[in-house]
C-alpha cells in the first residue's frame, strides 16, 4: 500500500496538485488521465522520488519494488537482448555474485548461488527477454544488434521491454503506446492483463484503458478524483456528475437571483433592512457551484481543397523495397475522394513503407505510381514533427504558408489547436511532444490537402485533441490513408480496412476485433513454422541445464576435498613454523641435548615432505575442478 498525505506539488510557480490524499492499494490497476500539463507525469516523478512535494508526505514500504520506463537511453554498445536482461536486477546481482565466487574458488557459495538462480528461473530469462522484444516488434536478428544501432522510437521500446523484464511490485507506465504500432499495442495489452502487481498507467488511448484498468484517476484543477471501473465507466460517471453539477448550478443561480432581488428591493427600507442584511449574509455563506465547462479547447476542421480529381492516385503492379529487397510486391490500389482507409498489418510488414511510396518519398522498384495533376498531399509522420524549427514560434511557422492572411486570422486558426495568447509566440523548443504534434497537424490542415497520409498521428495527443481530430476527419472531404494504433480513431474515422502482410496488400474483410483474431493466428503460424528450430533450441537449453547440473554434482566433492586439503595445509604450515621456532633455541645445540636436536630435525624434514605431498594433491584437485567447468 502506498499512501500520499496532504501532498502539494509545484512546478516553478505553477501548482499542479494541492492537498492531495490518496491511497494506492496492492494490485489496483489505475489509469491516470487528464489534460496535458495537469501533473500526471510529475506524479510519477514524485513516486520515484525524482521530485519532492512542497507539503505533505509519501509512504512507500521499503520492500515495494517500483519499475518505470526510462526517458532516455544512451548509445550503449551492448546487444538489445542483454540490455533488456539488465532490467531483472535480481538476476544481474546473482550473476555478478556468482562471477566473484568463481574467481575466489568459493565452492560452497557457488553452489548456493546456483540454487538461488534456479529458484528465480534464471535459465529461462533470455527466452523471456526475447519474447518481450518479439512482442514489441524486434525480430530475432535485431535483438542481437547494439542499442546504439536503434533510433529514438525503437529505444523507447527497448526501455519499455526493460521495465517489463523487471521483478516489480508496482509498474509505472507513462504513455507506453507512443511509438508502438497496433499489433505491438495489442500484444502489450495482453501482457499487462497478466501482470500481477499494482499498475499505474498514464494513457490517452481509451480502448487501451478499457481493457486494462479497473480504476480511473482523473487529474484536474489541482486535484485527483478516483473512479471505479474502466474508461467507459468513467465517462458515464463523469457525465452524470456534470449533469448534476449543472442542475445544481442552475438551481443555485435562481436562489441567488431571488435573494439578491429581495436585497435590492428592501435594503433602503428601515422595516426590511435587517431581513435584507440577513439575505446578504446568506449569499456570502453559500458555497458557489461553478457552471460546467465541457467544451474542448480544440476545435478545427479541414479546409476545402481547391479540387478533388478522381482518382487521386493509382498504383498498378507496383513493388517497393530497400536495397534490392522487395517489401511489398504487385500492389494495385486506386484512391478516390472520400476514401477512408486504415492500413493494418504486423510489425515490419511494410505499412509505413507504403505510406512513403504514396507520399513520393520512395519510388516503385517495379510497376507504376500515377498521380493526378491536381493531387495535393498532406503527409503527417513523426519526422514532420521533428523537422519543426525549434527557434521559431507557431505563428511564424504558419506565416510561411499563409500568403496574405492577417495575424488575426492566423491566431484564430491556431487557437483551434490550443495555441492562444502568448503561446503562439513561444519558441517551439519549449513545446511538449503533444504541442509539437498539434502544430504539425495545424500546418498540414492549413494547406488544404485532398489526400491525407497519416502515420501514427495521435502520438503525444491527449484525449480531447484525439477526439477533435476524429471529428475533423469525419467531416473531411478528401481521401485519407491512416496507420494508427489508436483503435478509437480507426473505428470513427475510417470505413475500409486493408491488410499489409507477407509482401502483399489486400482488402481485409472484418473489423478490428477480427483483425486481433487474425493477428493471433498469424503469430501462431509463425511460431509453428519456426517450431523445429525452436524445439532444437529448447532441447539444447535443457541439455545444457542438465550438463550444468551434472558438472555441479561432479564439482561438489572436489570442492569439499579442496577445502579439506586447504585446512590440512594450514595446520601443517603452523606445525612447520612451530618446529622452526623450537630450532631457534640455542640450548638445543649443547652436547647434552643432541638427541632432542636430532628429533626436531627429523620432524622438520618429515613435515616438509608431507607439505610437498599435500601441495601436489591440492594442485591436482584444483586441475580436476577446473576441467569440470
Amino acid at each position: 500500500m502506498i499512501r500520499l498525505r496532504n501532498i502539494t506539488l509545484r512546478r516553478g510557480q505553477h501548482v499542479l496538485l494541492q492537498h492531495l490524499d490518496w491511497i494506492i492499494y496492492h494490485k489496483q490497476r489505475i489509469g491516470i488521465i487528464g489534460a496535458n500539463g495537469t501533473g500526471k507525469s510529475s506524479l510519477f516523478s514524485l513516486l520515484l522520488k525524482e521530485l519532492q512535494p512542497e507539503d505533505g508526505e509519501i509512504e512507500i514500504p521499503k520492500q515495494v519494488r517500483l519499475a518505470h520506463v526510462a526517458q532516455e537511453t544512451p548509445a550503449y554498445a551492448m546487444p538489445a537482448l542483454e540490455f533488456v536482461l539488465d532490467g531483472d536486477s535480481e538476476l544481474t546481482s546473482l550473476q555478478l555474485a556468482l562471477s566473484h565466487a568463481e574467481k575466489e574458488h568459493d565452492g560452497e557459495r557457488i553452489a548456493m548461488l546456483h540454487e538461488k538462480l534456479a529458484v528465480i528461473d534464471a535459465y529461462s530469462a533470455p527466452a523471456r527477454a526475447a519474447q518481450l522484444l518479439d512482442g514489441l516488434g524486434f525480430n530475432p536478428a535485431s535483438q542481437t544488434k547494439p542499442v546504439s544501432a536503434f533510433s529514438g522510437g525503437w529505444r523507447v521500446r527497448l526501455n519499455l521491454a526493460k521495465a517489463l523484464m523487471s521483478r516489480s511490485d508496482v509498474l509505472l507506465l507513462d504513455e507506453p503506446t507512443n511509438h508502438l504500432d497496433l499489433d505491438a499495442v495489442l500484444w502489450l495489452e495482453q501482457w499487462l492483463e497478466q501482470y500481477h502487481g499494482t499498475l499505474l498507467l498514464i494513457s490517452h488511448d481509451r480502448d487501451f484503458l478499457d481493457h486494462i484498468v479497473d480504476h480511473i484517476a482523473y487529474v484536474s484543477h489541482q486535484s485527483l478524483t478516483l473512479y471505479t471501473g474502466n474508461y467507459s465507466s468513467f465517462e458515464k460517471q463523469r457525465a452524470a456528475e456534470l449533469q448534476v453539477q449543472q442542475a445544481t448550478y442552475e438551481k443555485q443561480q435562481k436562489q441567488l437571483a431571488h435573494l439578491q432581488s429581495f436585497v435590492d428591493r428592501f435594503r433602503a427600507k428601515a422595516t426590511k433592512a435587517k431581513q435584507a442584511q440577513s439575505r446578504l449574509k446568506a449569499i456570502e455563506r453559500m458555497d458557489l457551484v461553478c457552471a460546467v465547462q465541457t467544451e474542448s479547447p480544440f476545435h478545427f476542421q479541414f479546409r476545402n481543397a481547391e479540387q478533388y480529381p478522381n482518382p487521386l492516385l493509382t498504383l498498378e503492379k507496383a513493388s517497393i523495397g530497400y536495397d534490392d529487397k522487395i517489401v511489398l510486391g504487385n500492389i494495385n490500389l486506386s484512391i478516390t475522394p472520400k476514401d477512408r482507409i486504415a492500413i493494418l498489418g504486423p510489425n515490419g510488414a511494410g505499412k509505413s513503407t507504403l505510406i512513403k511510396l504514396l507520399s513520393g518519398e520512395l519510388t516503385p522498384a517495379k510497376g507504376r505510381c500515377e498521380k493526378s495533376a491536381g493531387l495535393k498531399i498532406g503527409y503527417f509522420a513523426q519526422h514532420q514533427v521533428d523537422e519543426l524549427e525549434l527557434g521559431d514560434n507557431a505563428l511564424l511557422h504558419l506565416r510561411r504558408l499563409a500568403g496574405k492572411a492577417t495575424d488575426l486570422e492566423l491566431r484564430a486558426f491556431l487557437g483551434g489547436f490550443g495555441f492562444s495568447g502568448d503561446k503562439v509566440l513561444e519558441p517551439v523548443r519549449n513545446f511538449s511532444g503533444g504541442e509539437k504534434s498539434r502544430l504539425a497537424l495545424a500546418l498540414l490542415v492549413w494547406q488544404k490537402p485532398n489526400l491525407l497520409l497519416l502515420d501514427e498521428p495521435t502520438n503525444h495527443l491527449d484525449l480531447e485533441m484525439r477526439n477533435a481530430l476524429s471529428l475533423a476527419l469525419q467531416e473531411y472531404e478528401g481521401a485519407m490513408l491512416l496507420v494508427s494504433h489508436d483503435r478509437f480513431l480507426v473505428r470513427t474515422a475510417t470505413d475500409k480496412l486493408v491488410l499489409v502482410a507477407d509482401g502483399k496488400l489486400e482488402d481485409f474483410d472484418g473489423d478490428l476485433n477480427d483483425y486481433q483474431k487474425w493477428l493471433i493466428e498469424y503469430r501462431k503460424q509463425a511460431v509453428e513454422a519456426a517450431a523445429p528450430e525452436k524445439i532444437k533450441t529448447e532441447v539444447s537449453k535443457r541439455e545444457q541445464r542438465q550438463l550444468d547440473a551434472r558438472q555441479r554434482d561432479m564439482r561438489r566433492p572436489l570442492l569439499q576435498k579442496i577445502k579439506q586439503l586447504e585446512c590440512d595445509l594450514e595446520k601443517l604450515q603452523k606445525e612447520i613454523l612451530d618446529n622452526e621456532a623450537a630450532l631457534t633455541d640455542l640450548t638445543l645445540y649443547e652436547p647434552k641435548n643432541k638427541e632432542r636436536l636430532q628429533a626436531y630435525l627429523i620432524k622438520q624434514a618429515a613435515l616438509k615432505k608431507d607439505m610437498q605431498t599435500l601441495e601436489e594433491t591440492w594442485l591436482q584437485a584444483c586441475e580436476e575442478r577446473d576441467n569440470t567447468v
